[in-house]
């Protein structure tokens, strides 16, 4: 993998577009009483990339796999697990645009010189997103079904679906899901986002797990993008404990010395009984007096139908339209700390570029002719919105997003006037996870040994 090597792009061919005077609750209040993760929105909230390739961005620090594989602790193999877990949000933030919706059939395919991966759209309705990454250390594998709720002034992108990491060294097999992602300020004020919830990622060969809190940044904000937790071993004993932010970093130290620090900061520092119970249930009624066009009845319909309940929690939230920021007084560094990974730095021109980090901009590069490397005809590097929309052509790339979209509805209803089913996924298959026993895809094979790809005309 990875055979041939070049010198990837280190910025988009033009600046970013501004949103102008685009709101995006003016979009969200037409679609109310609809699922929400099929809207259509304006191209002017994309960012130039297909969610296939936002899911790849999970890849960017790959090399904690192959940490986790040389680690001959078992304590240690979970670390850089849990770690990778982390690191595969660190790039959401500040990324407020939407990812373009991939179509029935598009694939995205990436070689590096550690890893090689695989993603396919699957299904169209619901939407779901495969993947599958490999390399002589590790496979890893999910699906991705997202799902978008309502919370008043917030909207909460659920990322339903299972993540598996397996160790062929070690024969062992890691899941986790990825924990929620809100955004904020949707009917006043400047968006931001946080991720909120329990990851909890299980090895089930030994029984260790490893539980981590995404803290809400609360009114005061001292949270703000905090994960902290615990790796437990199979009798719930506490090995280690973990800590950082998911934007920058993540740190471990022994049970002792966190002892220690949380005893002798119980006032102001991190506490072992903290949990994600902080948090506040806003409900419809709450917003009426902003979105008096609405019935009660009509807001709850959109929750029930994205969700299946009108129940849970959405963290408390800042005042009104600000913006939070992380308290430098609290101390985030305890003593007889290891680092297991830290995100790298972006770039100063990243606010022209999507807030993009260098991985994430080189994701729609297509290889150049001399390294011999084929690209199937379905890869979303095909796709001329997402092209145009990344050379500043944001006319013509509204042109062609609305065009690729009709042409998949026509599809689709012409397969139902012949009564046949949507199409089946080429490179993955619908199967039960054997040890989560939940329903989920998995990789056929076959997709890096052919020689020709055949040439889906979904573009």
């Amino acid at each position: 993998m990875g055979s041939a090597v070049w010198q990837h792009r280190d910025r988009l061919p033009s600046v970013a577009i501004p949103y102008g005077d685009a709101s995006l609750w003016s979009v969200l209040k037409q679609v109310i009483g609809k699922e929400l993760s099929k809207i259509t929105m304006p191209i002017q909230f994309n960012e130039p990339l297909s969610f296939l390739q936002r899911l790849t961005e999970c890849m960017e620090y790959s090399y904690l796999l192959h940490k986790a594989s040389e680690a001959v602790d078992p304590v240690e193999r979970m670390q850089y697990v849990a770690s990778f877990a982390v690191s595969g949000l660190a790039s959401n933030w500040l990324r407020l645009g939407k990812p373009f919706n991939p179509l029935l059939g598009e694939t995205y395919q990436e070689e590096q010189q550690d890893f090689r991966i695989i993603c396919e759209q699957v299904s169209h309705h619901p939407p779901v997103s495969a993947f599958h990454a490999d390399s002589p250390d590790f496979r890893f594998y999910g699906a991705i079904d997202p799902k978008i709720k309502f919370w008043g002034k917030s909207v909460e992108i659920q990322p339903k679906g299972v993540f598996t990491i397996e160790l062929p060294k070690w024969n062992e097999t890691y899941t986790w899901s990825n924990v929620s992602c809100y955004v904020h300020n949707i009917i006043v004020g400047k968006l931001w986002m946080e991720q909120y919830g329990t990851m909890e990622i299980v090895n089930h060969s030994n029984g260790y797990r490893c539980e981590l809190n995404f803290k809400p940044a609360g009114w005061y904000c001292k949270d703000l993008h905090r994960v902290e937790g615990f790796v437990l071993d199979s009798s719930k004993a506490r090995k280690t404990f973990m800590y950082g932010k998911w934007t920058d970093n993540m740190k471990t130290t022994d049970v002792k010395s966190y002892d220690e620090y949380s005893t002798s900061t119980s006032n102001r520092g991190i506490s072992r009984r903290e949990s994600a119970k902080e948090s506040v249930t806003h409900t419809p009624r709450k917003m009426l007096a902003k979105l008096n066009s609405l019935t009660i009845g009509s807001f709850k319909h959109s929750t029930d139908e994205a969700n299946g309940s009108d129940d849970g929690h959405c963290p408390l939230e800042p005042p009104d339209g600000e913006i939070p920021k992380s308290s430098s007084t609290i101390s985030l560094e305890i003593p007889n700390s290891t680092t297991l990974w830290e995100a790298d730095p972006r770039p100063p021109y990243s606010p022209e570029c999507y807030h993009f980090t260098l991985f994430a901009m080189a994701l729609n590069e297509l290889p150049p002719p001399e390294t011999g490397i084929k690209v199937c005809p379905t890869d979303s590097r095909f796709r001329p919105d997402i092209r145009l929309m990344e050379e500043g052509q944001i006319e013509r790339a509204a042109q062609e997003k609305t065009r690729l979209e009709e042409k998949q509805r026509e599809s689709r209803k012409a397969r139902r006037s012949r009564k046949e089913k949507e199409e089946k996924a080429r490179w993955f298959k619908l199967g039960v996870h054997p040890l989560t026993k939940q329903e989920s895809w998995f990789y056929c094979g076959g997709f890096w040994e052919t020689k020709e790809y055949q040439a889906l005309n979904i573009f």
